[in-house]
């Protein structure tokens, strides 16, 4: 029994369990003042915040949240699905053969070196060098190692000076004075001379990736008004953001790639691909390790921490860690062999503080010893010749290379950058930080995308197997998570034949709090319309009396809730809340924390979650939940039954015509990352087919919704209400309670 109630309300709160939604305009139940232990009124959580793993405590629990994580990866990231995959169209030139050292030491094979570029999707270039060891056998299969480089600017045609190079060995970092001019060409010419098969690409912007700029890459700091569009967007935009197409998106899909260019090599083991990089090259090494089943070993270097989880623009996208962060990113690779550093950067407390937990969570696998650390916090931030021989001897192992270990590598000689370079007189460079390939880029992307998923969301598999499965991600909660909410009451009266209680439902899980106005109606009839809409928990009264269209709902002997949506202290102009960042890019905000938008759907699940578990004494819950949305409430609640399965039975929802598509603020309270991607608003109806819908606001009827619709055997599930908006309210009415 709630805690708050008097053993003299059990008839009463047997009823229903009821709830109710956001309000301002009446008393204004909420307020930070009175709900101080909402957990969403602490400050919004940033890259530099706590990112504790808890591994679970069994393996099938695992494989559960890996699944979510996982696919919440690949949301965010806009491969969900993933994209079709265009030819690779690869060139490859320009090789430089550089032949084998005195016999008797490890690793002094032969080795060729190539520029290589190939398109990623039509007209998106991915640019580097490829190393293939000499002497190979017919039909000899060996690994392939893709190294992603990080942060350090031209880094594959990085030339260090000789100044630099020395400090570098006088500290232990480097070993040559020639080969430790080149970080990047140490470590792929010492595992092609191992065996590998070596290919090490460009970040964007970076070396000969010319497409974009620097700038809008890695320091993009502004929106771009002439960007900011609904159609033909470009990065950074809120159309991109709603779309998930980002930089680190980007650079996901080119890593996924850069793996079908290696299996695209006869001489590649398919059974052994392994990825590496440090720092930015770090982030992209997790991803890809993460969500491509085809690396078997994976080498994140200085990022895996409790700690920063990447300052780059680069490194974040919308939705990638709410709930989430980098130590469970690099669990996802369990229990495949997989080995990280520290130094003296944001990982030097990752020994005792994120690589226990990894250990633990690979245990459950049976394969602790599957994970290592290679510890250095006396180095500053690097991938040096100590953690590169440390890389060497974990591939030479789990590759089974058969050089003596620990492998130590060998000076060569290095490359002048101006011979690594893709681009020359027969193979020109595509124009440089042009806008309109921009815009072009993200056109296509976006009309592939849109086709793909109309085309899944018009069958039962795929609406059940894309469509659903995304939004749960984009809001971010589902039915099965809503978590454990509770009603603890504040004031109760009786008049008229109708108790009328006020309280607050508290989630206990998610430490939550909405205010809740219901009407319960005596004698009660099992079911239960929870009305919302932009009046809040006043939304069902007027004078102290119930309005028009709840009274007639009332007098069937249904109870109506009400309540408070989630309304933090918004800035003075009413914009949603963003991190202390003062760089404009929504991933900063959103990839850590959901949008205004998605807590409010959170409540809307919370408040149908309760009706529908909540038990009191001997009593059921409710036999019937509907659930109304009204004004800017009709869409939180098109996305709240997105995701809320069988818990709700029916829903009214006045539309207003709304589209996620024209909201050109990500500081807008209907800000959603996502949602245009997976077919705006009526995606989000579709997904919640075949249960009943009465449909308000729309001109005509979705084509999205009539697809799914019929596709699961609801083609007569949905009402398409088409009089005046007047009479809008009254209409609901009739329909959730007839």
């Amino acid at each position: 029994m709630p805690r708050s109630a008097a053993p003299g309300c059990r008839a009463l709160l047997l009823s229903f369990m009821a709830v109710a939604l956001c309000s301002a305009a009446h008393a204004v139940l909420f307020s930070s003042a009175a709900h101080a232990d909402d957990a969403r009124l602490a400050p919004l959580k940033d890259l530099d915040g706590s990112f504790p793993f808890t591994p679970p405590a069994t393996l099938d629990a695992w494989k559960t949240r890996a699944a979510e994580v996982r696919q919440r990866i690949l949301v965010s990231q806009g491969l969900w699905p993933m994209p079709e995959k265009a030819p690779l169209n690869p060139s490859i030139h320009g090789t430089i053969t550089k032949g084998p050292e005195a016999k008797g030491n490890e690793g002094t094979g032969g080795y060729t070196v190539s520029n290589v570029s190939f398109e990623s999707a039509p007209g998106l270039f991915v640019t580097g060098n490829l190393y293939r060891p000499l002497g190979l056998k017919a039909n000899q299969k060996v690994p392939a190692v893709l190294f992603a480089h990080g942060h350090w600017q031209n880094a594959r045609h990085a030339d260090q000076d000789a100044a630099a190079t020395r400090k570098e060995i006088a500290n232990g970092e480097e070993r040559f004075e020639e080969g430790g001019r080149s970080r990047f060409q140490s470590l792929c010419v010492q595992l092609a001379r191992m065996g590998c098969v070596v290919w090490q690409w460009d970040m964007l912007s970076d070396s000969d990736a010319v497409q974009f700029s620097r700038e809008l890459v890695h320091g993009f700091a502004k929106q771009r008004a002439e960007m900011n569009t609904t159609e033909r967007w470009g990065l950074y935009s809120p159309q991109a953001e709603s779309h998930l197409q980002s930089i680190m998106g980007l650079q996901t899909l080119n890593g996924i790639r850069g793996v079908d260019f290696v299996l695209s090599l006869p001489e590649v083991d398919p059974k052994r691909i392994a990825i590496t990089g440090a720092s930015g090259g770090g982030t992209q090494t997790m991803l890809v390790a993460a969500v491509d089943d085809r690396v078997t070993l994976s080498g994140p270097m200085v990022m895996v921490s409790t700690s920063m989880q990447g300052g780059c623009t680069c490194e974040n996208a919308s939705l990638l860690r709410v709930g989430t962060g980098n130590v469970e990113f690099a669990a996802l690779f369990a229990p495949k062999p997989q080995i990280m550093n520290t130094a003296d950067d944001w990982t030097k407390e990752f020994a005792t503080k994120g690589f226990p937990d990894l250990q633990t969570l690979y245990g459950l696998y049976g394969a602790k010893d599957a994970v290592a650390l290679k510890r250095g916090e006396h180095f500053p931030h690097n991938y040096n010749a100590v953690t590169r021989s440390a890389f060497y001897t974990f591939v030479n192992k789990h590759f089974a290379l058969g050089a003596p270990e620990p492998v130590i590598e060998r000076d060569y000689e290095v490359v002048e950058p101006a011979k690594l370079t893709v681009w020359d007189a027969e193979h020109p460079a595509p124009k440089a930080a042009d806008p309109e390939f921009e815009r072009d880029l993200l056109a296509k992307l976006t009309a592939e995308s849109t086709a793909a998923i109309t085309a899944a969301a018009a069958t039962k598999d795929g609406l059940r197997g894309v469509l659903a499965p995304a939004w749960a991600t984009v809001i971010g909660r589902t039915a099965a998570s809503a978590g454990d909410v509770r009603w603890e009451m504040s004031e109760k009266s009786e008049s008229g034949g109708i108790v009328r209680m006020t309280g607050k439902l508290v989630n206990a899980t998610h430490h939550e709090e909405i205010p809740v106005l219901w009407l319960y109606p005596k004698p009660w009839n099992g079911k239960v319309v929870v009305w919302l809409d932009d009046s809040g928990s006043g939304a069902i009264e007027a004078d102290g009396q119930p309005i028009k269209a709840v009274a007639g709902i009332l007098a069937q002997g249904t109870t109506v809730i009400a309540a408070d949506l989630f309304t933090p202290p918004a800035d003075a102009d009413g914009r949603q809340r963003v991190v202390k960042n003062p760089r404009e890019f929504a991933g900063y905000s959103f990839g850590y924390n959901p949008t205004l938008f998605a807590e409010r759907a959170h409540d809307v699940l919370s408040i149908v979650h309760f009706l529908r578990t909540a038990k009191i004494g001997e009593h059921p819950s409710p036999k019937r939940v509907a659930v109304v949305g009204l004004g800017s409430r009709g869409r939180i609640v098109a996305a709240a039954r997105a995701v809320a399965g069988d818990e709700i039975d029916a829903t009214a929802i006045d539309t207003q015509g709304f589209r996620f598509g024209k909201v050109l603020d990500y500081r807008s309270p209907d800000f959603l990352p996502g949602a245009g991607k997976y077919l705006d608003l009526s995606g989000a109806l579709a997904a919640g087919s075949p249960r009943p819908l009465w449909l308000a606001g729309e001109t005509e009827m979705p084509e999205v919704l009539a697809a799914a619709a019929k596709a699961t055997g609801g083609g007569d599930a949905v009402t398409r209400f088409s009089g005046a908006p007047a009479d809008v309210a009254e209409a609901a009415a009739k329909w959730v309670a007839p």
